[in-house]
């Protein structure tokens, strides 16, 4: 399996690093782009830069690369995760506007009609962050908010974190077993 990840400047880069290790341990493909706004929240969140991404990807692509092999639809991929995902590029997906190599390839994600799953990391939201999520939930853009649950009783940050990326693999078809699953009330 091929898989697009991006990373915005939204707090929450640690969901977009685990995701890739995850899918590379699964096996799958893992293209990367990060934001300009990115790779600052990269650097302070979780003290990484562009070498140390590297290992983390088959491919690293430049945002403003709007000629890399992710801005086409012959680019054969089975999904595109953004985690986290910004306001600012929710609303630029919404709204149709392909500016970067990021925005671009999630252009091309929907229009081929392959798996697009947008992780917001914002809150609160106000109505038009509420309008364009809806917006593109209609168009079949998985909407996977960052909001870990509970029920598995984490012990530590990195249970939340893989909650929340098990669930993300979980929308694109990824087995995984990265957190305990509602057995129902025993």
């Amino acid at each position: 399996m091929r898989v697009i990840v991006g990373i915005t400047g939204a707090s929450g880069s640690v969901y977009g690093i685990r995701l890739m290790e995850v899918l590379r341990e699964a096996g799958c493909e893992v293209h990367g782009v990060v934001t300009n706004s990115g790779w600052q929240v990269l650097q302070h969140e979780c003290g990484l830069d562009r070498e140390a991404l590297r290992t983390r990807v088959d491919v690293l692509h430049e945002v403003d690369n709007i000629g890399a092999t992710i801005a086409s639809g012959s680019f054969r991929n089975e999904a595109m995760v953004i985690a986290p995902c910004s306001m600012k590029t929710l609303g630029s997906i919404a709204g149709g506007i392909s500016d970067n190599l990021l925005t671009r390839a999630a252009d091309v994600t929907m229009k081929e009609g392959r798996k697009l799953v947008l992780v917001p990391r914002e809150t609160p939201v106000h109505a038009i962050h509420l309008e364009n999520m809806l917006k593109l939930a209609r168009l079949g853009v998985r909407i996977l908010p960052a909001s870990p649950a509970f029920y598995h009783k984490p012990k530590t940050m990195q249970d939340l974190i893989d909650m929340m990326v098990g669930k993300i693999c979980d929308a694109i078809g990824v087995d995984n077993d990265l957190f305990a699953r509602w057995q129902g009330n025993q």
